[in-house]
C-alpha cells in the first residue's frame, strides 16, 4: 500500500508568520529593543522553528529586526542617528510620492482621506497607540497609491517597518488630543491643487514628530 505524502506546510506557515510579525512591528506593537526568540514566535503562531527562523531572517534583512553577534534577535534600539536617517528618508520618498499623487487626487480620494482622519481622531480619544499608528499609515498609503509608483511606495513601507517600534515610543511622547494638524494641511493642499503647500505639509508631518525623540 502506497503512503500518501502530505505537502510541506512550511512555505505557507513561513509567510503567515512573516506577515504577522511584520504587521506587529510596523504598527508599533513591539517596543524598541525587545528580544524575540524562535521558541516564543513558534508558540505565538503555532509553528515549528523553521518558519519562525525564516521569518526572522527576512525581517533582519529588511532592517525591522537586528541580530547581534551572540545571536540575540530584537527590534532596533532608538538612537538619534537612526531616527534622523529614517526621517530624512521619509521626507525624500513621501514628499515625492505625494507630489506624484496630486494630479490624480480626485474628490473621492480626498473624501477617503478625511474619513481616515476621523478614524485617527477616534483612536486618539481611545488612547489606542497601535490603532493610531495603523490608521496614520493608512492615511499616507491611501494618498501615495495614487502616485502609481510601486517601487517608491515599497521603499517607503520598508522605512515605516523600520520605524514601527520608534513610532510607538513617539506616540507616548506626543500626548495627542486630536488627529495630526499636518494631515488637515495635506487635505487642504490637495483640494487647492497646491503642490508647494502639499510638499511642505507632508515633509513637516513625517519629520517634526520624530525630532522630538532626538532632543
Amino acid at each position: 500500500m502506497l503512503m500518501q505524502t502530505r505537502p510541506d506546510p512550511s512555505p505557507a506557515a513561513h509567510e503567515r508568520v512573516y506577515r504577522g510579525l511584520r504587521t506587529r512591528i510596523m504598527h508599533g506593537e513591539i517596543p524598541p529593543g525587545e528580544s524575540l526568540t524562535l521558541r516564543g514566535i513558534g508558540r505565538e503562531f503555532g509553528v515549528s522553528m523553521t518558519p519562525a527562523r525564516e521569518s526572522i531572517r527576512r525581517l533582519v534583512a529588511e532592517g525591522a529586526l537586528t541580530l547581534s553577534s551572540s545571536g540575540r534577535v530584537s527590534t532596533p534600539e532608538i538612537t538619534n542617528e537612526r531616527i534622523e536617517e529614517l526621517a530624512a528618508l521619509r521626507a525624500l520618498l513621501e514628499v515625492e510620492l505625494a507630489s506624484r499623487a496630486l494630479p490624480r487626487a480626485h474628490i473621492a480620494l480626498i473624501d477617503r482621506l478625511q474619513a481616515i482622519n476621523s478614524t485617527i481622531s477616534e483612536m486618539v480619544e481611545r488612547h489606542d497607540a497601535v490603532g493610531y499608528i495603523r490608521t496614520n499609515l493608512e492615511f499616507h498609503r491611501t494618498l501615495y497609491l495614487r502616485a502609481q509608483a510601486p517601487a517608491m511606495l515599497a521603499m517607503a513601507e520598508t522605512v515605516w517597518l523600520q520605524l514601527g517600534p520608534t513610532m510607538r515610543k513617539l506616540y507616548g511622547r506626543l500626548h495627542r488630543r486630536e488627529s495630526p494638524h499636518f494631515h488637515r494641511l495635506i487635505i487642504a493642499a490637495l483640494k487647492a491643487g497646491d503642490e508647494p503647500g502639499l510638499r511642505l505639509a507632508v515633509r513637516s508631518d513625517v519629520t517634526q514628530g520624530l525630532r522630538l525623540l532626538t532632543t
